[in-house]
């Protein structure tokens, strides 16, 4: 009688945990939304990188620009820089990446984001938290009026995306939500 009170109580609580485990699956509804929130947000850093980019924005506004843009991100995120006249590839944390962004030696500077879409689906990791890879091309012109120097490449880039539960108060309520953040930056080939 003991042994099957334990052989109970043992399969009791692995049902429980199995359950746990699954209510904590995103649904394809809930799945759908979080990709178009992922979407949105390398959108949005598309955006921001441009304006941050641009010779004709202004100091005040492109450091606005970068701490929205920094928000976006997962801390201690790294973007990847690279060139065709290099096989190297440089990290550089976010806000930094923004700022040798800004100050970029060209006159004119434009940068355009296209092909966005993910080559990884979701994935949950043993911390709870789901993983994937959103894939974009790069195309990065800057040119130089004074020295005639015009330089144009275009890189394929991976973003790391992090899907998390988080909790926030509204009218003394815990409401919990999922939450999307942009990782690190990687760049897969660069091209002219």
């Amino acid at each position: 009688m003991k042994n099957k009170l334990i052989l109970f109580l043992g399969l009791f609580l692995a049902s429980s945990v199995v359950a746990l485990a699954q209510s904590e699956d995103i649904s394809p509804s809930r799945k759908q939304a979080i990709d178009s929130l992922a979407l949105e947000k390398v959108k949005d850093l598309s955006k921001y990188i441009a304006i941050i980019g641009s010779k004709e924005t202004q100091f005040s506004e492109a450091n606005r620009v970068m701490d929205r843009a920094e928000e976006l991100f997962a801390p201690g995120a790294e973007m990847g820089v690279s060139s065709i006249n290099s096989n190297e590839i440089a990290y550089y944390k976010v806000r930094r990446y923004f700022e040798r962004l800004m100050a970029l030696n060209y006159d004119r500077v434009n940068i355009t984001w296209y092909d966005i879409q993910y080559i990884s689906d979701l994935e949950r990791q043993p911390d709870g938290r789901y993983v994937g890879v959103i894939t974009i091309f790069q195309r990065f012109e800057g040119t130089s009026i004074e020295t005639g120097m015009n330089y144009k490449d275009t890189t394929k880039k991976d973003i790391t995306i992090y899907v998390e539960k988080k909790q926030t108060q509204i009218a003394g309520r815990t409401i919990e939500f999922w939450d999307v953040m942009l990782g690190d930056v990687r760049v897969t080939e660069t091209s002219a």
